[in-house]
């Protein structure tokens, strides 16, 4: 017989007022259950009635969290490891890119990471108020190439007048065309390759 579901899975936690606390592991399932369902099904075929019945607890838990699937899905987002690491300064533009690469290697490596990221630049379109959910990798990602761009032109490698938009998308696009929309592979040498073509191609923006 099936348990019955409390609003915090077993309802035995309670505030001295009689409201319900939002605990830890109630968040983390719920956040497991959003990802790997929206992997499976797709951001239009998600669906959040699924997400908790599959992390064991009642829909009243969710929604006391988030009102709307695009709140959940912005929030999470912006909690997990969608952020390019910073890889600090290395010893010349083509370095520091090598490293810059590898960073953005290591987010769309991941399985889940790379389907959602790919459904929720679609739905984008469908759904502009998706378009709060990626911020924090956008945000990332230009961070962390404005500081490269800072770095070489201090050093002398770069124009201060590049087109720091332009450079953005250049040094970001390759790997995520390779890797997110084509399902492609990128080892060592790839990396170290674009490297050196990205590198160059920064370099002619006088």
């Amino acid at each position: 017989m099936e348990r019955n579901r409390s609003d915090e899975s077993d309802g035995s936690v309670r505030s001295l007022s009689g409201a319900a606390i939002m605990r830890a592991d109630v968040t983390e399932a719920l956040t497991r259950a959003f990802f790997h369902e929206w992997a499976r099904a797709g951001y239009s075929g998600l669906s959040l009635e699924r997400v908790a019945r599959s992390a064991g607890v009642g829909k009243a838990a969710l929604y006391r969290r988030w009102p709307e699937k695009a709140v959940m899905a912005s929030d999470l987002l912006s909690r997990i490891g969608l952020t390019i690491t910073d890889v600090g300064e290395q010893e010349s533009l083509e370095v520091d890119l090598r490293a810059m690469l590898f960073a953005i290697r290591r987010v769309l490596r991941h399985p889940l990471v790379r389907r959602i990221l790919t459904d929720l630049h679609a739905e984008i379109q469908r759904t502009p108020a998706l378009e709060h959910a990626i911020r924090p990798f956008q945000r990332a990602r230009r961070e962390r190439i404005d500081a490269l761009i800072d770095r070489a032109i201090n050093r002398g490698e770069l124009s201060p007048v590049l087109d720091r938009e332009t450079a953005a998308d250049l040094i970001a696009a390759p790997l995520y065309w390779r890797l997110a929309v084509l399902g492609g592979r990128s080892d060592r040498k790839h990396v170290e390759r674009l490297a050196r073509m990205l590198a160059a191609a920064l370099r002619t923006d006088q």
